[in-house]
């Protein structure tokens, strides 16, 4: 299953924007509010959101300024959570956020709605940057 957020323009450059996603701290601000737990521990991060399990998040893939992919720590989510971000012009670029997960179709018909929430979540916080 993939869901793709709408692309988002940010007032940072793709360097700024990589290097602020790539400081894991700074993902929580871009959680939603229902997060009640957010730790980082070296390339990693769990966050907890209201009514789920904990979801532990690790870096995956870094391609400078370009692209950010985390992956879920657990083997029971097989999931992605890829960032892409191009430049539109100087301290301007676009963001899309990507989830690719692995999960059967009654798992994906319960997660789809939620999941699609949080990543224009996601999004519209990256756009406020």
């Amino acid at each position: 299953m993939q869901i793709k957020s709408n692309p988002t323009s940010v007032n940072k450059s793709p360097e700024e924007l990589y290097n602020f996603i790539d400081k894991l701290e700074n993902f929580k601000h871009l959680m939603p509010p229902s997060v009640e737990k957010f730790e980082v521990d070296g390339d990693s991060f769990v966050f907890g959101i209201k009514g789920m399990p904990e979801i532990r998040l690790i870096t995956k893939e870094k391609s400078p300024f370009s692209k950010y992919v985390l992956t879920a720590a657990s083997s029971k989510l097989d999931f992605s959570l890829s960032t892409f971000i191009k430049e539109i012009e100087d301290n301007k670029s676009e963001v899309e956020v990507v989830f690719d997960g692995e999960m059967n179709p009654m798992m994906a018909m319960m997660v789809k709605k939620p999941l699609t929430k949080f990543m224009e979540g996601l999004s519209t916080q990256l756009s406020a940057l």
